[in-house]
């Protein structure tokens, strides 16, 4: 019976509404405030493989890259402005995700790798966060800072989209055939690898 309610509930929501969301949501965590951007953007490309609902999963991911490329360029109009202060305040305010390590480490990826750092870390959830304002902060020229960002949020949010459809396809009709089942071990599954790549990434912050 909750099944049927949600399903009733999914087809009412607007297909605009979930376009929104993901832009927005996408877009503040590129500004450098530690939202789930990509658990939005899974969200909404499951959405899309569901028949009904008329949400376009290209539009979605039209959608993540517009919110990353606008988030991105806004967070880097604010580093260049404020500088390491803007990213001290960062790290007084969310400690928990972008504390004096996390920014550090960041920093030394900016270092070492430039551009390539602004375009690949669009993958890596710090590096997703802080792309903007340390390429701001670090004066790195904005028409290669905007090439190389705008290039990495369409491979993420296309790459990311097309994945899930592929992958949600594949899981729906797995799912139809393990019923509840399928899912706890797909949860299961998820939260082992969840602690296994925080595990990697705790030693390398705890040195700082």
């Amino acid at each position: 019976m909750k099944s049927v309610h949600l399903d009733t509930w999914l087809i009412t929501v607007p297909p605009l509404v979930v376009y929104l969301l993901v832009a927005v949501v996408v877009g503040i965590e590129s500004i450098g405030v530690p939202l789930p951007g990509e658990i939005v953007l899974v969200g909404a490309a499951l959405l899309a493989t569901r028949p009904g609902l008329g949400i376009d999963p290209v539009v979605v991911a039209a959608s993540a890259t517009a919110g990353a490329i606008v988030g991105d360029s806004i967070g880097y109009t604010l580093g260049r402005r404020y500088g390491l202060g803007l990213l001290g305040w960062l790290g007084r305010r969310f400690p928990r995700h972008m504390g004096p390590g996390h920014v550090d480490m960041a920093r030394r990826v900016f270092e070492r790798h430039g551009v390539w750092a602004v375009l690949f870390g669009r993958f890596v959830a710090i590096l997703r966060i802080l792309a903007g304002p340390l390429a701001g902060t670090m004066r790195m020229r904005y028409p290669v800072f905007l090439a190389a960002n705008a290039t990495g949020a369409v491979l993420w949010a296309g790459g990311t989209v097309a994945a899930v459809q592929l992958l949600g396809l594949v899981a729906e009709t797995w799912l139809h055939r393990f019923s509840w089942v399928a899912l706890v071990i797909a949860i299961l599954v998820g939260l082992v690898v969840s602690r296994q790549v925080r595990a990697r990434l705790e030693p390398d912050t705890a040195q700082e």
